[in-house]
């Protein structure tokens, strides 16, 4: 498997023409850390840091070296600065075409931060509120329960408390029940809870929020995201909807493991039907400067007493606490944001999510106190990479070192080629 590294942006930083490639640029890296960081942050030391990035490094060489992953293009960002960032494999294995930064992927569930993002920009224009009730907005909504419907706001959709089951409808979705049909069906569903009560992750109904904006603004969610949000951070590759990503000049093709490799198929319209939830495509390149803004980078499209809104926990997500070894070992407590997780990740408050849908799986995550994060996008099935997120915050905290995703071992199923998939049930592709 080909793959690439890029330290373009750490030598910007240094003030270089151009640093080698390896080791060497990581540590160089890691004395490029400001000095002047923000009074709310804290500065990791920079040996930690240099040592974490060499570490990343050699996980991803283990990763390309077993075929782990079709594609895959990681960054890491500390003080509004890209420290590393390193592509891996395909865009499309069956002709070649390498991963690059400027490769688009689906975002999935990460989608949904872009939404309450652009939902607080409005929200700050005095176009909305976070408590404007959804019945006097959208003539279609309903719940079983009239009295909880009308009592039902903006932040319960968006901070996933509806009282709905966890993801209502999802599987009518697949199944090509159009978006308007499934929204306009759930007062047929039992509510699990009151409203703002308790968890519930959604797709369809977190999709309203596009109804919403439209009603109050009259335009269209995407292209509010578009001019509000993209365009002022320079995110030139992101977009909305499969018509726009078949149409970027690189874009990830989806893969499937088989015997003779990765092989790529064509990518699902299923969860670009509820935009607002899982509609985002961007590269690697779009994802830093996100990630750079999420954490207070640029106060001038999204003001840090928008973040603290968007990033206060809400609900509880006792569940999120037992997902995957990973939290069970490092989380003692779990809530939902506004299109965030927060968890309490080894005494640190991480702000993360993750996000899956056929072919692609995408996470981000940071932690506020070090103004710290990474985000990592790959075009594959398999969970092996979701492993090194964590492994790269264990190592960024000076915690020891746990093999989470399982790549140091000798497991038969790690083998270079992968092997055909035993067949799974069904799962819900955005349910992160």
């Amino acid at each position: 498997m080909q793959f690439r590294k890029f330290f373009l942006p750490i030598a910007a930083t240094l003030g270089l023409s151009c640093i080698p490639v390896g080791v060497s640029a990581v540590g160089a890296a890691a004395q490029a850390i400001p000095a002047d960081a923000p009074a709310t942050t804290e500065t990791l030391p920079a040996a930690r840091v240099q040592s974490t990035l060499a570490d990343y490094q050699h996980w991803l060489d283990q990763l390309a070296a077993r075929n782990a992953v079709a594609g895959l293009a990681t960054a890491v960002v500390i003080n509004d600065k890209v420290l590393f960032e390193r592509t891996v494999g395909y865009a499309d294995a069956a002709t070649g075409e390498p991963v690059t930064p400027d490769t688009v992927f689906r975002l999935a569930s990460l989608s949904k931060a872009f939404a309450t993002a652009i939902t607080g920009l409005l929200v700050n224009d005095g176009k909305l509120g976070w408590d404007t009730k959804l019945v006097d907005v959208l003539p279609y909504f309903k719940l079983k329960d009239m009295q909880a419907a009308s009592e039902a706001t903006v932040a319960d959709i968006l901070g996933q408390r509806l009282g709905l089951p966890p993801n209502t409808y999802d599987s009518m979705l697949e199944g090509d029940i159009p978006y308007e049909e499934l929204v306009r069906k759930l007062d047929e569903v039992d509510l699990v809870c009151g409203v703002g009560q308790c968890y519930g992750y959604q797709n369809v109904a977190f999709g309203m929020i596009g109804d919403v904006v439209l009603a109050r603004t009259g335009d269209f969610f995407y292209r509010l995201v578009d001019k509000r949000i993209f365009y002022p951070l320079g995110m030139t590759t992101a977009s909305y909807g499969r018509a726009a990503l078949e149409s970027s000049d690189s874009w990830a093709r989806p893969h499937r493991p088989s015997t003779h490799g990765w092989i790529p198929f064509e990518p699902s319209e299923t969860y670009y039907r509820v935009a607002p939830a899982a509609g985002v495509n961007a590269s690697l390149h779009d994802m830093e400067k996100w990630l750079i803004a999420q954490m207070g980078g640029r106060q001038d499209v999204l003001p840090t007493s928008l973040l603290d809104v968007l990033h206060a926990p809400g609900v509880s997500t006792p569940s999120e606490l037992r997902a995957t070894p990973w939290r069970r070992a490092r989380l003692t407590d779990a809530h939902y944001a506004l299109g965030w997780r927060v968890y309490r990740y080894a005494g640190e408050t991480l702000i993360f999510h993750a996000g899956a849908v056929a072919g692609y799986r995408t996470m981000i995550g940071f932690f506020p106190r070090y103004n710290a994060g990474v985000v990592t996008l790959w075009n594959s099935t398999g969970p092996t990479p979701s492993g090194l997120m964590p492994m790269v915050f264990d190592d960024l905290l000076g915690l020891p070192h746990v093999d989470w995703a399982g790549i140091e071992s000798a497991a038969p199923s790690r083998k270079a080629v992968p092997r055909k998939a035993a067949p799974k049930k069904k799962r819900r592709t955005t349910q992160h």
